[in-house]
């Protein structure tokens, strides 16, 4: 049998990385063609991270050269499978023992669109698109994230694909909704090995029956929030609304807390704040109920708005009947800990699209797009790697971290973290949102990448405008 011709390596330690992936390439340029596009994922951004960007050439006039079409030809016309190598990608975080995850953490579960134009790209339409707060032309992806508030990353994902694309629209047998999707990648991340003490999603999902049916059948316990105004089947004298269940517990002030009990959250910046949570009655959620209903407020004689959780969730009551079912009790400190890992998801998305590039693709094949977002998630995890490698302080790092705020932004990475090694990674800080780690280090950028920096924007033509021109 004829020895596979070595690729050219990729620099400093993606090599390493790129190289257990080896054998699910078959061929010489498939081999190059991931690393290649591996490096560019990872290099400094200087503008959108193109097919031209990432071969290191000019935009639009660079898309004919060999590089740009050998990376066009990997994406879309190259014979891999990417749930292969997104499988190799969840095979190496469970073999390291600071990633591999553990019955203590939560499957998050969300989607996040990105706007598109044409209609000729697989997924396009006009849907809501949460990134720019409006409907309009875009493809939404459902994704899963694993977390336990001290390390994140993606699973895996799904782009949704809208009713009109089908033949029959909603009726088509190939039509899924984004809570089908949702669920379906739920039960593959936990039968990939994934364990979670819950699948954690926002009141989306909460809306679709097929959602909980599918996640019950799969025996796994969820922390979903419900809207609070959306009403449930119950007696006159009885609350119909989560808020009206929230209303009706008893409550005078801290010394007298009725029906609340006081719950501590620990943030990330290390300061805590007392949050009061109860179990409330609406319909069928009881705390004795298989089903219970959880409230969870900064204040529950005003219950604010934006502080303020209506969580539903099939996790037994310590002293209910169903303690000793399939899944373990929670308290209601637990069920607070465990909705507030929720917001680590939109962490990962700030890095996935800010710095890797998640929604820069210019392709048109849903072959293409999935191979494109599985390799922007192999570079994500390359960078946990690289955190976490002998060389890396990782003895300084907050094993025991608390859990993240209920309000995702950039006040959860504000805890100082050690700076990232010298010897592997480049020192120059990001512009935007780093890589992989929430807190203030630089982004996990292989130092050797300075050979392959992107080029700049092509110089325009001088043009006119009104009192002044344009150099």
């Amino acid at each position: 049998m004829t020895a596979r011709r070595p690729s050219p390596p990729a620099p400093g330690p993606l090599e390493e990385y790129a190289a257990r992936f080896d054998n699910l390439f078959t061929t010489l340029a498939q081999r190059r063609g991931f690393r290649e596009y591996l490096t560019g994922l990872l290099a400094p951004r200087e503008r959108n991270k193109t097919l031209t960007c990432l071969a290191g050439v000019e935009p639009v006039v660079g898309a004919g050269a060999p590089a740009a079409q050998r990376l066009q030809f990997f994406l879309s016309e190259s014979t891999w499978d990417a749930d292969q190598v997104n499988d190799r990608r969840l095979q190496l975080l469970k073999a390291l023992a600071e990633t591999a995850p553990h019955a203590g953490g939560v499957i998050v579960i969300d989607d996040s669109g990105d706007r598109k134009d044409g209609t000729a790209t697989a997924h396009v339409g006009r849907q809501w698109l949460g990134r720019l707060g409006k409907t309009d032309s875009g493809i939404v992806t459902v994704t899963t994230v694993w977390t336990d508030g001290r390390i994140y990353y993606p699973l895996h994902a799904q782009p949704y694909t809208p009713a009109h694309h089908f033949a029959r629209g909603k009726n088509d047998p190939g039509f899924r909704t984004k809570p089908q999707i949702a669920a379906a990648l739920a039960v593959r991340g936990s039968q990939a090995g994934f364990a979670c003490r819950a699948v954690v999603a926002d009141c989306a999902y909460s809306v679709s029956d097929d959602w909980y049916y599918a996640l019950r059948d799969a025996e796994l316990p969820y922390v979903v929030a419900l809207k609070r105004h959306r009403g449930t089947w119950a007696p006159a004298a009885e609350p119909h609304t989560p808020i009206d269940a929230a209303e009706a517990l008893a409550w005078t002030d801290a010394d007298h807390p009725g029906d609340w009990t006081p719950v501590e959250r620990r943030f990330r910046d290390g300061h805590t704040e007392t949050w009061w949570a109860s179990d409330a009655q609406l319909g069928g959620y009881r705390w004795d109920s298989p089903c219970r209903l959880i409230v969870a407020t900064t204040d529950p004689a005003t219950l604010p708005d934006k502080a303020t959780w209506y969580l539903a969730t099939n996790l037994p009551h310590p002293a209910g009947p169903h303690a000793a079912g399939s899944h373990p009790p929670a308290d209601l400190n637990e069920i607070v800990h465990l909705y507030g890992l929720r917001p680590w998801i939109e962490q990962s998305y700030k890095q996935i699209k800010d710095e890797l590039g998640w929604a820069d693709f210019q392709v048109r094949s849903d072959l293409a797009i999935r191979r494109h977002q599985t390799l922007v998630n192999c570079a994500f995890s390359f960078c946990w790697e690289q955190w976490f490698a002998p060389h890396a302080p990782h003895a300084l790092l907050d094993t025991a971290a608390p859990e993240p705020g209920p309000d995702d932004g950039p006040k959860r990475g504000t805890s100082p973290v050690p700076p990232a090694p010298a010897a592997l990674l480049a020192q120059g800080t990001a512009r935007r949102p780093r890589l992989a780690h929430p807190g203030h280090h630089p982004g996990s950028l292989v130092a050797g990448l300075d050979r392959h920096r992107p080029t700049t924007r092509a110089a325009g033509t001088d043009r006119r405008r009104r009192n002044r021109q344009t150099p």
